[in-house]
């Protein structure tokens, strides 16, 4: 575990950086992919890598819409460029979950370990300038190709890698549990710290989101039964790999032993049928028994179209500067609940289940959970206090094909979960000179930098938080309202082939 910063220079800019107000905004950007053989006007069908006489479309200047191209440089580079300057001025830090290497996808040019190490420095070194020089903490995650294999987390197996590294996550959420911290789970671990440093950047590794799928089935058990322990810790999980926008639950019912892996055919359709499980009415749900997955879209067009998101998250109470939590009544109250957390809500889930007395499932994993559960209603991902999350924008490039030397590439709104009478000041508010917008009026589009809209499209989901009611809220909503529902699967294949 590592804090973010590896110089004295770079600490003090840290350092600088927390003692400025915190703005309630940070980015996750996910699988840049940047190719160095990625050639402008050759076809898709050579992975961009040069010209055939298939007459597949030719490969973008700045890249490949919809295709199994990865990213040419000038899109990498315009990208962080952009943020650079449109956003490290209203962010406090950065979620970077991976992938950073082009895939081996072209039998002709095959990729070497000495072109990953090079690609993922050179996607470092600029993220070092265009974030890190500014004081602003980048979280980074590995990728999937860049991970020591894991051979199952078979519970008689304590040195299978996969069981070190759950191991390692279960004694960190104790610890920092015990210290009254938030948590984001993104693979890495990002760490918000209610006393005299506002916030703590930690890491360790990630990039694929969490799902029976995608983990071997010991593995995910594991995962879903830390989640769902420390959900009084646990903000939320953050991932990509998939290039797939949407959200999942790590449910109770998942470590269930009678529970049967999906077989649904699509992301899509896994979701919506795992939405239709979700018992109602809500205000009767156990909400101690899920936890939100958030998986980002990508930056590489490869199959969809570039896209990054940008967070918020509530920070009331904290002042313009640091200060003691001694001298803050508001403060002294949010750690005295956060005490009252750590010591009350725990729940023994024992699962003794039949098949836990037979010879084959006696070294399950689910048959060894006997730890108490911690959960608590007050708690930020149940309920919109200090740290929860509030909402997201999610930014695309849907022109991607117009754009080249003459024509400098635009990235546009796509949605926004919150409210659209969120984005303008109330009228109590409207005196207030120094008011923050959720989201930069510049970088909204024309018809919402004025207020007065009462309808909008960029605003579909009208979410006040995104704690877990909240998710739930909108799920069980999807599973109703078809208009609603179509609009939520544009937003995850961004008018690209439902996969």
């Amino acid at each position: 575990m590592t804090k973010t910063g590896c110089s004295h220079q770079s600490n003090w800019r840290l350092i600088k950086k927390w003692l400025w107000k915190l703005y309630g905004r940070f980015l996750h950007i996910t699988d840049i992919h940047p190719d160095p053989f990625y050639e402008p006007g050759a076809s898709q069908s050579s992975a961009c890598h040069r010209a055939d006489l298939n007459h597949s479309p030719p490969a973008g200047y700045y890249g490949a819409p919809y295709s199994s191209c990865d990213a040419p440089f000038s899109l990498t580079n315009f990208t962080l460029d952009f943020l650079d300057e449109h956003w490290t001025s209203d962010i406090d830090f950065v979620i970077w979950t991976g992938d950073n290497a082009r895939h081996d996808n072209d039998d002709d040019i095959p990729r070497s370990l000495d072109e990953i190490y090079d690609l993922n420095r050179a996607v470092a070194k600029k993220m070092q300038h265009v974030f890190l020089s500014k004081g602003i903490p980048v979280v980074p995650s590995l990728g999937n190709n860049d991970i020591w294999p894991v051979g199952g987390c078979n519970y008689a197996d304590p040195q299978d890698p996969g069981n070190i590294h759950l191991d390692w996550l279960e004694e960190q959420l104790e610890s920092f549990r015990s210290r009254q911290m938030q948590v984001w789970m993104t693979g890495t671990l990002l760490i918000a710290s209610l006393n005299s440093d506002p916030l703590h950047i930690f890491a360790n590794a990630g990039h694929v989101p969490p799902s029976e799928t995608k983990y071997f089935p010991e593995c995910y058990y594991r995962f879903v039964e830390l989640n769902l322990r420390f959900q009084d810790t646990i903000l939320g999980n953050l991932y990509g790999h998939l290039n797939v926008d949407h959200f999942s639950f790590l449910d109770a019912d998942e470590i269930d032993m009678s529970t049967e892996i999906s077989s649904s055919s699509t992301i899509f359709e896994t979701l919506i049928a795992d939405f239709s499980g979700i018992p109602e009415p809500l205000e009767d749900t156990h909400y101690d028994n899920y936890a939100v997955v958030n998986v980002n879209a990508a930056i590489v067009p490869n199959p969809y179209i570039p896209s990054f998101r940008v967070f918020t998250y509530n920070t009331t109470g904290l002042s313009g500067f640091a200060k003691d939590v001694g001298s803050d009544p508001y403060l002294q109250t949010i750690k005295a609940t956060q005490r009252r957390r750590a010591l009350n809500h725990e729940q023994v889930r024992a699962f003794t289940e039949p098949k836990c007395e037979r010879e084959e499932y006696r070294n399950a994993w689910r048959c060894q959970f006997d730890k108490p559960w911690h959960s608590d209603s007050e708690s930020p991902s149940r309920r919109n206090s200090l740290w929860s999350p509030t909402g997201f924008a999610q930014f695309y490039m849907p022109r991607l094909a117009e754009f080249d030397q003459t024509h400098d590439p635009e990235f546009e709104l796509e949605y926004m979960t919150f409210p659209l009478s969120r984005l303008h000041p109330n009228q109590e508010a409207q005196d207030i000179t120094n008011h923050q917008y959720i989201i930069p009026l510049r970088l909204l589009p024309e018809e919402l930098r004025q207020p007065g809209a009462v309808e909008s499209v960029y605003t579909p989901y009208e979410l006040d938080d995104l704690t877990i009611p909240s998710w739930l809220d909108l799920a069980t909503r999807l599973t109703k309202d078809e208009e609603l529902r179509l609009k939520f699967k544009e937003f995850m294949y961004m008018g690209g082939v439902e996969e």
